[in-house]
């Protein structure tokens, strides 16, 4: 029965998840297949792990090898995807002016990070620094990128996804309330929804909403909170091409050992994330330059996203009973804190001194 409503639930997903690609290629809207479908794709990647932490936690591990070699690859091979997404020009261009924050604040949290969870609370390392990863860059796909590099677990990806998840959809409402209680301005907010939200898609959901509550001071101050933020969110996202190519440096002998030697420092970066930044310069310089091109590259990117999203119910399919017996509420905590204190140090920052 189990492996009936395995096939059923990942059959389903797949097919919707096309469904949505097909609907973006045509220019369609989601609301135009329907009010449920549009619910849908607007919280696909929720949805998704959701359905694999339900799946794992009623019915145990399914198909295990399958489920091992999808939540790997289909990563990798959807952070090359995200690749032609980018553009070098285009995201310097959009964060030059918070690039030495997005760098101090970037580096900071990974720092503080790995002081709460793995020297207070003993996390083991590879949840912690992924913990740390999602919340210092942009939630899910700085995780997605960063845990092939550390041959993360399946189980420290489930984890570390779930602690992010769970802080985006409660910083989607919480924020904009306390920006507006707190008066800040369009760009304040913006700045601080980019660098204290985790995901791109929550950091544009309480920016547009900000905005929506405060058209005068929009048209007023000249600037939008959603433009702003997103600006230097996707600056941000650049960074996931240095954190991956750093991170094998940080954990050298531990990913020595766990391979019983050492190897080159060239051979500790992985080859997915050598294609992913050759995807960001053949877009920036060859696909970039011709109208064909263009489509290539937003296609690629369109249908990397969607991958991503299925990619977590394979992950959210490796969190157990046994598993999480095993983690425990430490995690949740150290992702709770250190979100609070980058909240709180940005907001400050911000405020009085930006």
């Amino acid at each position: 029965m189990n492996r009936i409503i395995y096939v059923v639930v990942a059959t389903g997903l797949f097919l919707a998840l096309m469904t949505g690609f097909v609907v973006e290629l045509m220019g369609m809207k989601p609301i135009d297949l329907g009010v449920g479908f549009a619910f849908f794709m607007k919280h696909a990647s929720p949805i998704s792990l959701a359905l694999g932490l339900i799946f794992a936690l009623v019915w145990g591990k399914t198909y295990p090898e399958f489920t091992k070699l999808m939540s790997k690859k289909m990563l990798q091979y959807s952070v090359i995807g995200l690749g032609f997404g980018m553009t070098l020009a285009s995201a310097i261009a959009s964060g030059k002016e918070g690039m030495l924050f997005t760098i101090a604040s970037v580096f900071g949290t990974l720092l503080i990070g790995w002081l709460i969870g793995y020297k207070v609370l003993k996390v083991d390392w590879q949840t912690s620094y992924l913990i740390s990863s999602g919340t210092a860059i942009c939630g899910g796909s700085a995780i997605a990128a960063t845990g092939p590099v550390i041959k993360a677990k399946s189980e420290s990806m489930s984890v570390a996804l779930g602690v992010v998840f769970i802080l985006n959809a409660i910083a989607l409402f919480i924020f904009p309330a306390i920006g507006d209680m707190i008066g800040m301005g369009m760009k304040e907010f913006g700045m601080w929804a980019a660098i204290a939200i985790h995901d791109t898609s929550s950091v544009v959901g309480a920016g547009a909403a900000f905005d929506a509550s405060h058209a005068d001071m929009m048209a007023q101050e000249g600037v939008s909170a959603l433009e702003t933020a997103t600006a230097i969110k996707l600056t941000r996202a650049l960074w996931i091409v240095v954190l991956a190519i750093v991170t094998p440096f940080f954990f050298r002998k531990r990913l020595a050992g766990d391979e019983g030697g050492k190897k080159p420092w060239y051979k500790t970066v992985p080859m997915f994330i050598v294609w992913f930044v050759v995807a960001i310069l053949l877009n920036t310089f060859i696909l970039q330059g011709f109208e064909g091109g263009q489509a290539v590259s937003k296609y690629v990117s369109m249908l990397a996203k969607h991958c991503i999203t299925l990619s977590l119910f394979f992950i959210g399919c490796g969190l157990t009973k046994e598993t999480l017996k095993a983690v425990g509420i430490r995690p949740l905590i150290q992702g709770v804190l250190l979100w609070v204190v980058i909240s709180v140090v940005s907001l400050g920052y911000i405020l009085w001194v930006g």
